[in-house]
């Protein structure tokens, strides 16, 4: 997952293979995979957090994405998620049609969030999502 997430997301910091492996050792973590990707993210009480979906470059346009935000949001209503949240770049064209066609709206943003590799910083937009209308 670490080697797929710098592969994915180059222009941000990628976690470790440790920090993955710590995260789904967690009981609380909802992990769908696919060969070319990943989302991966957490539950707290009724709420899922999806913190990250990766695919990889070669393999985009391909319904990956799709296909693991699906399988996550079944796996946090399975576990008792009414909603689910999440926060994305303001300028990740498409990840937002993609959280927009699943039925996120936007909550929030937080000003200057994201910090790039070549030092300039972008907003992220907070989304959320009810699952129960699904």
């Amino acid at each position: 997952m670490a080697c797929l997430h710098r592969l994915a997301k180059p222009s941000t910091r990628s976690w470790s293979a440790q920090e993955y492996a710590d995260l789904c050792g967690q009981d609380t973590t909802l992990l769908a995979t696919h060969d070319h990707g990943f989302a991966i993210g957490r539950l707290l009480l009724d709420e899922a957090e999806l913190l990250l979906i990766a695919t990889h470059p070669d393999h985009r346009r391909a319904g990956i994405a799709r296909a693991c935000l699906t399988s996550y949001e079944s796996q946090a209503v399975n576990r008792g998620a009414l909603t689910s949240l999440l926060e994305v770049a303001a300028g990740n064209r498409p990840a937002l049609a993609l959280y927009r066609a699943f039925g996120y709206v936007p909550k929030g943003r937080r000003a200057k969030y994201y910090l790039h590799a070549d030092g300039t910083r972008e907003d992220a937009l907070l989304l959320a999502k009810n699952l129960t209308n699904r």
